[in-house]
């Protein structure tokens, strides 16, 4: 039996797959499947408003990277592509495109989706298991990173897994890193951690949690200095990185008043409210201090020494 599959003019590369779907939402991604392979999305998101079927087609999750200056002729490695929310902005910016999903069946979801593509391969597995021997201009990491503790078993699991993922890199490559601020300034007024559940999971240093974790900005500094990433230049999307309405950065601040109560849009679960975001969100940016609590990164890693 052939570990290639196309579907359409995407090719899935399957020789790395040990049989075992670890990561889903469970039977709503047959459904979404089925969205991809026979209906417009569009129309599917005015119909179906479950949130794991917003999450993965929104067309909002694009605002993340649709702003980048990606070269042209660049390859790209897409590591925890998920159902292909990014991979057509990937697709449509760069040459070439090849993408590990440790899910089959978030492979297919995102082969289907992206079936015209004819530069895209879709590799299923642990990228830990693969042997990928290419050299990329580009490496993006979105809500990836925080799981490393659960699929790389050693003692510094985040650091070992940004080494390895550092490896494809070319000489002058770099890693575009998407994930949640553990002291968030939504954590604080009440939501629950994004991957566990729990209120001030996060803040309180996931005690008794070894699988899953995320950093404040000068812990993941440290982490990314210490993987071997040199200048490190840092966006912070609001309200976070999974639907960004707009994307910061360290050239453009948000301006006391800027965001107001309507700004702050959560869609994913209920949660408490302790107290008003906006209005402590303007003495945060009156502080300047609106790059340590902001909810969500966006870090863009340069290969090597500053």
């Amino acid at each position: 039996m052939s570990n290639f599959r196309k579907i359409g003019k995407v090719v899935l590369d399957l020789s790395a797959y040990n049989g075992k779907d670890v990561y889903s939402d469970g039977d709503v991604e047959n459904d979404i499947l089925t969205y991809c392979k026979h209906e417009d999305i569009q129309e599917v998101l005015l119909k179906d408003t479950r949130w794991p079927v917003f999450y993965h087609l929104s067309p909002i999750r694009e605002n993340l990277v649709n702003w980048f200056p990606f070269e042209k002729d660049a390859a790209l490695l897409e590591i925890g592509m998920g159902c292909g929310a990014l991979t057509g902005i990937f697709c449509e910016n760069v040459a070439r495109v090849e993408g590990v999903e440790i899910s089959p069946r978030r492979a297919e979801i995102a082969a289907w989706r992206h079936k015209d593509c004819d530069n895209l391969m879709i590799h299923v597995g642990n990228l830990n298991d693969m042997n990928i021997t290419q050299k990329f201009d580009y490496i993006t990491l979105i809500g990836v990173l925080e799981y490393a503790g659960s699929f790389t078993h050693t003692d510094e699991p985040y650091k070992d897994f940004l080494q390895s993922c550092k490896k494809y890199l070319k000489s002058d490559g770099k890693l575009l890193l998407a994930i949640e601020n553990r002291m968030g300034l939504k954590y604080w007024s009440g939501a629950r951690e994004d991957h566990t559940g729990k209120i001030f999971d996060g803040i309180t240093g996931y005690q008794n949690n070894h699988s899953v974790r995320t950093f404040s900005k000068p812990e993941l500094t440290k982490l990314l200095q210490d993987s071997g990433f040199g200048e490190l230049e840092w966006y912070y999307p609001f309200p976070d990185y999974k639907l960004p309405h707009r994307v910061y950065s360290d050239e453009y601040m948000p301006k006391v008043g800027e965001l107001k109560n309507k700004h702050f849009l959560y869609y994913d679960s209920e949660r408490y409210l302790l107290f008003n975001e906006a209005d402590a969100m303007n003495g945060i940016v009156a502080s300047n201090l609106f790059d340590i609590f902001s909810n969500s990164f966006f870090v863009c890693c340069h290969n090597g020494d500053k």
